[in-house]
């Protein structure tokens, strides 16, 4: 297992000490008749300690180690356990039309495989680690932020908050419930269109009871306060559709405020 880790920690750029102390590591689990995997960051504590558990699914044409590469969230909160899942081969909502890129399906139909593999990750980690029920978290970027807006529509009551980042989810407001959230968008972004990403994030705030005028937390992010609970922010900074890294440390303590 050491000599596993050790190699993985080399192919990632990170052999040093603090990376065995992390206990990062591939999982893999045979859903349908497709192995799929996931780089996972689990604090040695989860054995015998409720643990806090934050999925990262990475873009279209995306691979979970560039999402952790983007992220590294572990080193702003330890405590937690961290799931980076691959994806597979998908047709682009927007570019790829023939699906040569890995990415993930955002449909509703319950024999969607990428919500069959969500639900076959979870299941893991609760088997096998101490999982925090009430503490699950979801973000994502681009296509991952789609998926993550689909599994707040589709498994909704399974989280406490949710972070997509550079996506929309229009067709699916009518079954989102009210959940905090934090939604980034690029103003000048041009696949996902800020127009689009505006109109999602609006009428969540709606649905969330938020207050009209938010309080400042930095130059881009806005936290809008809720009657109901479901306190939210906007990220809304001035670049376009690539995630910003500057974001990680706003996302990380949106999550651990709960």
């Amino acid at each position: 297992m050491f000599k596993r880790l050790l190699l993985l920690c080399v192919g990632l750029g990170i052999l040093n000490l603090a990376c065995a102390q992390t206990q990062l590591q591939t999982l893999e689990w045979m859903v349908g008749k497709e192995m799929r995997k996931a780089l996972v960051y689990i604090p040695a504590s989860a054995k015998n300690k409720a643990t806090p558990v934050v999925f990262v699914f990475h873009g279209h044409g995306g691979t979970m180690n560039h999402a952790y590469q983007g992220r590294k969230f572990e080193q702003l909160w330890n405590n937690a356990i961290y799931i980076y899942p691959q994806g597979l081969p998908t047709p682009g909502q927007i570019t790829d039309k023939e699906g040569k890129k890995n990415g993930w399906l955002v449909d509703t139909n319950e024999q969607n495989r990428d919500l069959i593999f969500f639900d076959t990750m979870l299941a893991y980690l609760k088997k096998e680690y101490q999982v925090e029920k009430d503490r699950i978290f979801a973000t994502g970027h681009s296509n991952g932020g789609s998926f993550t807006y689909l599994l707040w529509a589709t498994r909704g009551s399974i989280f406490k908050a949710f972070a997509p980042t550079g996506a929309a989810a229009i067709k699916l407001l009518h079954l989102i419930e009210p959940k905090p959230f934090f939604h980034l968008v690029g103003e000048k972004d041009p696949l996902v269109k800020p127009a689009w990403q505006k109109l999602t994030y609006q009428t969540l705030l709606k649905k969330n009871q938020c207050e009209v005028v938010g309080e400042k937390i930095n130059e881009f992010a806005t936290l809008y306060p809720s009657s109901s609970g479901n306190r939210s922010i906007i990220y809304s900074y001035p670049g376009g559709h690539e995630y910003p890294k500057e974001a990680n440390q706003i996302i990380i303590d949106f999550f651990r405020s709960f």
